[in-house]
């Protein structure tokens, strides 16, 4: 089995520094094209399968980047939802973007978030750090170990927070929760399962130019 794990494209929230957390807000023109980006990139991939997490932004950018290959080879790949994917929940936070000397709360543990994730407390009816490692590793195992998967190459889109989450277990340390970075839009992980063993073979891949490489919830920290 390989596993090809995405994080969704761009999108206006993201642009704007806001936290999307569960809200279902569509790819922008941008986030479309560095999703067409990597699918060109991808397109000799014979994908047998996309494993979606519910929300439009990862689904969209799951069927760009199958595109190519669908097209190649002529076929309708078989989409599935799993809600396991799903990015973490911000709960009252969702749609908010922090400001420094506004809601100091808010902006304080928003920094805790990012600098210090296993501190972060939650938002106001959300998830923690640990929650959303737990919830999506085993989404992910539940993919990893089915058998009726053991030959097929997958394509999994998801989320930034989601993505670090179901890959805590491959890094060598798993304290360091992001990895320094929160991963960039259309970040790609492979993982490949052999003989049983599951081994984190690429990480943090992006197909196109570095320079559009969006980070601007590092700005607003500064």
């Amino acid at each position: 089995m390989v596993v090809y794990i995405i994080r969704h494209g761009e999108t206006d929230l993201n642009t704007r520094g806001c936290l999307a957390g569960r809200m279902d807000v569509p790819l922008n023109e941008n986030g479309k094209k560095l999703a067409s980006v990597t699918g060109e990139a991808l397109k000799d991939i014979d994908f047998d399968l996309i494993i979606t997490s519910p929300l439009i932004r990862a689904r969209s950018t799951a069927e760009i980047v199958a595109a190519p290959s669908e097209e190649r080879r002529g076929i309708k790949i078989p989409v599935i939802e799993d809600p396991g994917l799903i990015e973490i929940s911000f709960g009252e936070w969702e749609g908010k973007r922090p400001e420094k000397g506004a809601e100091d709360s808010f902006y304080e543990e928003y920094k805790t978030f990012f600098m210090d994730p296993f501190s972060y407390k939650g938002a106001p009816g959300g998830e923690t750090i640990p929650e959303v490692i737990e919830r999506t590793d085993k989404a992910l195992q539940d993919i990893l170990n089915n058998k009726e998967y053991t030959d097929k190459t997958i394509l999994i889109a998801t989320h930034g927070c989601a993505l670090r989450g179901m890959l805590n277990r491959f890094y060598e340390d798993r304290n360091n929760f992001w990895q320094d970075r929160v991963p960039y839009n259309c970040t790609v992980n492979i993982i490949e399962v052999k003989d049983g063993k599951q081994s984190l073979t690429d990480e943090d891949v992006i197909y196109y130019d570095r320079s559009l490489c969006l980070n601007s919830y590092k700005k607003i920290l500064k």
